[in-house]
């Protein structure tokens, strides 16, 4: 299998910021097969980076090399990265944004050296795009920079167990749906979820509620999210990330 990498940043793709990062891979390691992750993370925003690389990232391969260019510290003297854990591989700013990886038992860290006329504000093409074309070529992370001892790690807020068994969560990301994912894991049945006033029993799918009513369920990535079938729970219900989200055990009197 040729070596996969993949990139994910806050690019878009109108202004050939992405173009450039690919011919540059492309050149030097002709071999690789480019995977887009998504270049629409909104600008500068580390955490939902972070949130769409944590769902992703262990899917690939072993030996994948994962890009993350989420970097409103570009050209300040935050480090550059390159990660290996759980026999993948991840380059990226020092920022939080490469947390997923950061947190494993076996992860190694180096640092990048910033090659002599890279561009001050684009790294992604200069500095990280290189070390990914290097590590899926087969050169090992250490060849590529010295160790690197405290990472910034950014993580999820933990939900806030209750006395009663209720668990006090929060909206931490909005996706293009306008589904509201919580940091909540979804149980069993039998349990409910509270927005404010609004209660919603907690369902297996959105086939069990009509078009346009709001549902709750445990989605594909095992956290509850809080969805209109067929419309955007964010828009009607005003949900943002940080909105409070209580999930409890259904009583008899609820």
């Amino acid at each position: 299998m040729p070596p996969i990498v993949t990139l994910l940043t806050d690019f878009g793709t109108a202004d050939g910021y992405v173009a450039q990062m690919k011919g540059v891979l492309l050149g030097l390691a002709p071999e690789v097969t480019i995977v887009d992750v998504t270049h629409e993370v909104s600008a500068q925003d580390i955490d939902a980076a972070r949130l769409v690389l944590e769902r992703c990232w262990r899917r690939f391969p072993p030996r994948s090399v994962h890009v993350i260019v989420v970097d409103p510290g570009v050209g300040s003297p935050r480090a550059a990265l390159a990660v290996s854990a759980e026999q993948r591989f991840l380059v990226g700013p020092d920022n939080g944004v490469l947390s997923p990886a950061l947190g494993c038992p076996d992860a190694r860290v180096v640092s990048l050296p910033i090659p002599p006329g890279a561009s001050a504000t684009f790294h992604g093409r200069d500095v990280f795009v290189p070390a990914a074309a290097a590590l899926a070529s087969g050169v090992p992370l250490e060849a590529l920079g010295g160790p690197y001892e405290h990472p910034v790690i950014r993580s999820t807020p933990e939900p806030v167990r209750h006395d009663d068994g209720a668990m006090r969560g929060e909206v931490i990301t909005i996706d293009r749906f306008g589904n509201a994912i919580t940091n909540l894991h979804g149980p069993a049945q039998g349990f409910g979820v509270w927005v404010g006033a609004l209660h919603l029993p907690l369902r297996h799918t959105y086939a069990e509620v009509a078009p346009g009513e709001t549902i709750a369920l445990t989605g594909s990535s095992g956290l509850v999210e809080i969805a209109v079938r067929e419309g955007n729970a964010a828009r009607r219900l005003a949900l943002t990330r940080g909105t409070t989200v209580v999930l409890r055990p259904e009583g008899p009197n609820t």
